[in-house]
């Protein structure tokens, strides 16, 4: 063999070895690479869940607030009904003028108490739900958007793991 066969072949050698160290680096950056996207999918899995999770505690409070306010309107309809009935009867059927008058009173204070009463009722629960929005919906809202990615919390841990 001559000095010029044996260069090529050592040089052939030594790109085959260069070539099998590059494919085996690519395939390792290849694996990182499978294993950073899947912890960035989990944390943006994550991320939205809780997203999820904080709509339906808002779906759930807006629904109560929603409950509470109906059912006082119909209760307060049912109310007024019975306190109508009960007050036409009176003036209908009363013989006496000033047992009247006296139930005119009577109806008129009635009818100011208990619209206030229901005015109170609404105002409370429209009062809660803004504190629990305040409180706990918010707070929520802020531990959420705080892991975003970017934010530095769910992007490093990736990155540490890997």
């Amino acid at each position: 063999m001559t000095m010029l066969s044996l260069i090529n072949i050592v040089m052939l050698l030594g790109s085959a070895v260069a070539l099998a160290w590059v494919l085996s680096e690519l395939q390792s950056a290849r694996r990182r690479l499978r294993l950073l996207n899947a912890h960035r999918i989990a944390a943006q899995s994550a991320i939205q869940k809780s997203r999820m999770e904080l709509l339906e505690v808002r779906n759930r409070a807006k629904l109560l607030e929603d409950t509470v306010s109906s059912g006082t309107s119909a209760v307060e309809k049912v109310h007024r009904t019975i306190s109508n009935t009960t007050f036409g009867l009176i003036d209908l059927f009363s013989r006496d003028e000033e047992f009247r008058k006296s139930a005119r009173k009577a109806r008129d204070a009635h009818d100011h108490t208990s619209a206030s009463v229901y005015k109170t009722v609404r105002t409370t629960n429209k009062a809660l739900h803004i504190l629990a929005d305040t409180l706990i919906i918010g707070k929520a809202e802020k531990r959420i958007t705080s892991k975003q990615p970017g934010g530095g919390k769910s992007s490093d841990k990736g990155s540490e793991q890997s």
